[in-house]
């Protein structure tokens, strides 16, 4: 069974892991994928791999996968001598976890090599990589039971597009202005019922717990920070066990998160002489995954009954199903 698959920066490339323990990279000609020859099968988990993610390509050719066996792996692709071809290695076996590695997800590129990490063990980690060409890596409790995802916020500030840009008067330093600055912060989402957002503070050195998202009644599965491009307003997309999609909405950077719960019954049809058999504000089946389009308008949801539906906010500020498609 695959579990997970995802392509490159550039969409030239597909990466796919499964539970046969592997990871594959498939190049995409035309819309196609075909088996590049040359070592793209990369071995080296015990157990089901669950996730795949590909680093920036400021970075080079670098992939991570995580998996069952409770290890994360970083490969990198190595150009191949002469006329061979390039060549997948592993460049870091991260074995931190005690238990199943279940999300991976890359920091934005601006803020440097970073990758986040979400256990069973109840523990998240980062993995940074240094000037030394070593990695950091840095160890924390986040959820009990168990931790299911983990997604970054932009590095891109809330309200920065439309901050007013810094005047320079002659002879004079310019003003300081947060609107450049980058703060690195994630979302994850645990077994407690509860999504956790985090912030690493420069002057401890260290991740703090900075909110808490409390609105599921049962495991959150996934969490989507929306892309942004510096509007003052923040989204974050929660998909949870108790057949919920909740969307959390900070308005300016010291307002507090609200929460609008997505409703399937209020977009489908009902049969004739009958009313919708979905209770308001509830999917058919357990939501898995959520996940945004580039400019951050658009929620994909992916539901256990097989059906992915797109939604988008309305004028009013009310979310609409705008299309569905089933798998």
């Amino acid at each position: 069974m695959i579990h997970d698959a995802q392509l490159d920066y550039y969409g030239k490339r597909l990466a796919t892991c499964s539970s046969d323990r592997t990871v594959k990279v498939f190049d995409v000609l035309d819309g196609d994928t075909t088996r590049t020859s040359g070592g793209q099968t990369l071995k080296g988990h015990t157990g089901p791999v669950w996730q795949v993610a590909w680093a920036h390509p400021k970075f080079g050719q670098i992939l991570a996968s995580c998996s069952y066996d409770g290890k994360v792996l970083i490969w990198k692709e190595q150009p191949g001598q002469g006329n061979q071809p390039a060549v997948w290695s592993k460049v870091k076996e991260h074995t931190l976890h005690t238990a199943s590695v279940n999300s991976i997800s890359w920091a934005p590129h601006e803020l440097g090599a970073i990758l986040a990490c979400a256990s069973s063990d109840g523990k998240l980690s980062v993995l940074t990589f240094k000037n030394d060409g070593q990695w950091d890596a840095q160890f924390f409790n986040a959820h009990a039971i168990g931790a299911n995802a983990v997604s970054w916020s932009p590095a891109v500030q809330p309200g920065s597009l439309i901050t007013p840009q810094t005047q320079t008067i002659p002879g004079q330093q310019p003003l300081p202005s947060n609107s450049g600055s980058s703060v690195k912060r994630f979302a994850s989402a645990g077994c407690d019922n509860l999504v956790k957002i985090w912030a690493y503070r420069d002057d401890s050195q260290s991740w703090v717990e900075e909110e808490t998202l409390d609105g599921h009644t049962d495991w959150v599965r996934d969490v989507a920070w929306a892309p942004s491009i510096g509007l003052p307003r923040s989204y974050i997309a929660t998909a949870s066990q108790d057949k919920t999609v909740l969307i959390w909405t900070k308005d300016t950077p010291t307002s507090p998160w609200t929460k609008t719960a997505l409703d399937p019954a209020g977009s489908v049809i009902p049969p004739a002489g009958g009313l919708s058999s979905i209770p308001a504000g509830k999917f058919p089946d357990v939501v898995w995954r959520v996940s945004w389009s580039l400019a951050g308008n658009l929620l994909a949801v992916s539901c256990g009954d097989g059906k992915v539906t797109l939604w988008k906010e309305n004028l009013k500020g009310i979310w609409e199903c705008v299309s569905d498609m089933n798998a």
